[in-house]
């Protein structure tokens, strides 16, 4: 079966997104990845429509190696209301119950309470949930006025703290491993204290190991994309005569992080993909490309190998390749579980989640969820290649190989 063209341009990177209150994380996605121009994008792990803060967005091949990141914390700060329910657990669900707050619930009380949601818990995810169960999606039955028996989930709530409390809500800033739902963490000290409780407000702070960097928010992109110098618009529009409205772009050079941004013409007769981008607009795009983080900004916990030439050659045809220098023996390199088919439809969500389920699935089945040695592959001029799995301590097996073109 022939592959289906991608519209767009191969622009490969990480943002970490800002994203605002109202809509969908995917809405929040096709923005951006209209505004870049981008052939393939999609994002890891979802924050609800209320929320905002940080949402990494993966383009290009990035999309190949989300899969892999490290399941490490992520920071949130909300705010509580105490003495209402609702059936989303949050502010935008319906009140489904109303409860007095005890008279005698004092913040020294209220903290006292709070600190028995630390450590390793278990906790029933919401029903607003993009978790399946059997089959479908928690939040499609929610919508439907059914409610069906979750399984509890392990998590970990590595920090809980009480930044304000005001008699019926309080502010909470939270640490915890992947998979938490602060919207259940809510849930579960209001009905502690007895009166129940919901989100009014949620923001992530960062998603490990992107909290050193900024995030960039989708008004700052639309601004950059509308500050076209007039000297831009007249070659731009010059250029777009001879390119059925496309502006060739040279690779750009990101000296911040290294993002990968190749050529951006596309075949005679297709467009970008994004209509509302004009040409002179994406005279711009190396300016957004700039904010991109490499590729493998998130790989840091797995070993570094480069392989010379030929094994370069033999990697991008799926063969095994011998190691030229790596600086840890195959024995002491990070192991790491590869995802199962089920943790794949969650890890990166969008235009590309068919993408993403595929290469994981048979990772998955090929090695029965095994813990692995997975290592970053390099040539000798330090462009990644892919992923592998070392054989031995000389050689690495293709894992996941990546096609700049």
């Amino acid at each position: 079966m022939a592959r289906r063209h991608r519209r767009g341009r191969p622009v490969h990177g990480i943002l970490l997104l800002d994203k605002p209150n109202g809509g969908s994380s995917n809405h929040a996605l096709q923005r951006a990845k209209r505004l870049f121009g981008a052939a393939k994008a999609g994002h890891t792990g979802s924050l609800d429509p209320l929320a905002t803060g940080m949402l990494p967005l993966c383009f290009g091949e990035a999309t190949k190696l989300s899969g892999f990141l490290l399941d490490a914390d992520k920071g949130y700060e909300t705010t509580l209301k105490l003495g209402v329910t609702t059936n989303s657990a949050d502010s935008d669900g319906e009140v489904t119950q109303t409860r007095a707050v005890p008279e005698d619930l004092d913040e020294a009380g209220f903290r006292q309470i709070c600190q028995r949601f630390t450590g390793h818990l278990q906790q029933v995810p919401p029903m607003v949930s993009a978790i399946k169960i059997d089959g479908q999606r928690l939040y499609k039955l929610a919508r439907e006025g059914k409610e069906v028996e979750r399984p509890a989930r392990s998590v970990t709530i590595h920090e809980l703290e009480v930044l304000s409390f005001s008699g019926d809500s309080a502010r909470l800033a939270v640490r915890c491993s992947k998979g938490t739902y602060i919207r259940s963490l809510v849930t579960d000290i209001g009905e502690a204290i007895g009166c129940g409780a919901h989100v009014t407000a949620l923001r992530r702070t960062f998603v490990a190991p992107f909290q050193q960097y900024p995030m960039v928010t989708l008004e700052t992109l639309e601004q950059m994309m509308d500050a076209v110098p007039h000297e831009l618009t007249d070659v731009a529009d010059g250029a777009s005569a001879d390119n059925d409205g496309q502006v060739n772009q040279e690779p750009a050079s990101d000296s911040r992080a290294g993002a990968a941004v190749e050529k951006s013409t596309p075949p005679p007769g297709r467009s970008s993909g994004a209509k509302s981008v004009t040409p002179a607009q994406e005279a711009m795009w190396p300016a957004l490309d700039a904010l991109l983080l490499p590729v493998d900004a998130g790989l840091g916990h797995l070993e570094r190998v480069v392989v010379d030439e030929a094994g370069a050659g033999a990697f991008g045809r799926g063969q095994a390749a011998d190691c030229v220098f790596d600086s840890t023996p195959a024995s002491a390199l990070t192991a790491v579980k590869l995802v199962d088919s089920a943790d794949a439809q969650g890890r990166v969500q969008g235009d590309v989640q068919g993408d993403v389920q595929g290469d994981s699935r048979g990772d998955a089945q090929g090695d029965s969820g095994a813990a692995v040695a997975l290592c970053r592959v390099y040539d000798k001029t330090g462009h990644l290649l892919g992923l592998g799995e070392r054989c031995d301590t000389t050689s690495v097996s293709p894992r996941r190989v990546l096609q700049w073109g």
